[in-house]
C-alpha cells in the first residue's frame, strides 16, 4: 500500500507540469500527498475497523478537504446526508483500492471486495472494473505471478489496450481521469519497468494524470518487487501526518505481509511506534 502513496507523492508535481521523459527528479520540489493517499488510507481504515466505507471516505475528506479531489467527489463527500453513489467512471476507484490486495487471500475475494469499495461512489461498470483490475494486479504481483500473467489478467478486462507499449502510448497521450483511459496505461508502465523507481518514472513520463498513474504503478510494483526502496519509503513517511501514519501502522501490524519495514523487505529496520 505504501507503494501507492509513494507514487502519489512522486507524481504530484508533474500533474500540472506534465513531462514526456523518464529523466525526472523523484520527490521534486513540492511533492506531497494528494487525495489519492487520503482515500487509500480511508479504504484501509474501513477494512481495518469493519466500518462503513461511505462514512470513512467522508471522514477522511473532512480531515483533508483541500488535497485535489475531483469536483463531483468533493461535492458528494462534503454533503452530510448524501450517501448514494453517483455513477462515476473515473480513476478514483482505482487509485484508492490497493489495501484490498493485502487483506484478501485469493483472487475472487480480492475482486469482490474491490468492487464493493468502488461501488459506494464509482458504481459505473468502468469504475468498478478499474478498481478490480488494479487490486487484482497487485494481488497477483504480491503472490508471485509473472508480468506475463499480470498482463493476461488485465487483458481480460481491457483487451487490446493492454497490447500497446509505452513508446506507442506516450507521444499522443494526454491527461485522462477515466478508468478506461488511465488504468491500462498505468499497468503497462509497471509491466515495462525494470524496478520500482523505473515504474514511477515510466508512469509519470506518460504526461497524464501523473499522481494517480504513478500511484497505481507503484502499488503493483511494491507487490511485485517485494517492497519499496528504503530511500523512497523514508521520504514518503516524512510527508505524512500523524493521523495517516497511524492508520498505516495499524494496517501493517494487522497484515504484516504489507509492512514495508518487514525483515525480508528492508533488513534491519523496524516499523514506527505509533499508538
Amino acid at each position: 500500500m505504501l507503494g501507492a502513496i509513494i507514487g502519489d507523492m512522486v507524481g504530484m508535481p508533474y500533474e500540472r507540469s506534465p513531462v514526456k521523459t523518464k529523466d525526472i527528479v523523484l520527490f521534486a520540489h513540492g511533492a506531497c500527498f494528494t487525495d489519492d493517499t487520503v482515500m487509500t488510507v480511508a479504504v484501509a481504515d474501513s477494512l481495518l475497523n469493519g466500518e462503513s466505507l461511505v462514512d470513512k471516505l467522508k471522514e477522511w475528506y473532512r480531515r483533508h478537504p483541500h488535497v485535489g479531489y475531483g469536483m463531483t467527489f468533493a461535492k458528494w463527500a462534503a454533503h452530510p446526508t448524501d450517501r448514494d453513489p453517483y455513477n462515476s467512471w473515473g480513476n478514483g476507484s482505482a487509485m484508492r483500492v490497493s489495501s484490498v490486495a493485502w487483506v484478501a487471500n485469493d483472487l475472487p475475494t480480492v475482486l469482490e471486495i474491490a468492487a464493493s469499495t468502488a461501488a459506494v461512489t464509482h458504481n459505473h461498470p468502468e469504475g468498478i472494473v478499474g478498481a478490480q483490475v488494479v487490486a487484482g494486479s497487485i494481488f497477483l504481483a504480491r503472490t508471485g505471478a509473472s508480468k506475463a500473467i499480470i498482463r493476461k489478467f488485465a487483458r481480460e478486462y481491457y483487451g487490446a489496450r493492454m497490447d500497446r507499449t509505452i513508446d506507442q502510448i506516450r507521444p499522443g497521450y494526454q491527461f485522462d481521469v477515466s478508468c478506461v483511459g488511465s488504468v491500462p496505461e498505468a499497468i503497462i508502465a509497471f509491466l515495462e519497468a525494470d524496478d520500482f523507481h523505473d515504474a514511477l518514472r515510466t508512469a509519470i513520463s506518460l504526461g497524464g494524470d501523473s499522481d494517480t498513474q504513478a500511484c497505481i504503478a507503484g502499488a503493483i510494483a511494491e507487490g511485485f518487487y517485494g517492497g519499496v526502496p528504503v530511500d523512497l519509503r523514508d521520504q514518503a513517511l516524512q510527508r505524512l501526518d500523524e493521523g495517516l501514519l497511524m492508520v498505516l501502522t495499524r494496517f501493517w501490524r494487522a497484515y504484516p505481509r504489507s509492512d514495508p519495514f518487514r525483515a525480508n523487505a528492508n533488513p534491519g529496520t523496524q516499523a514506527p511506534d505509533v499508538n
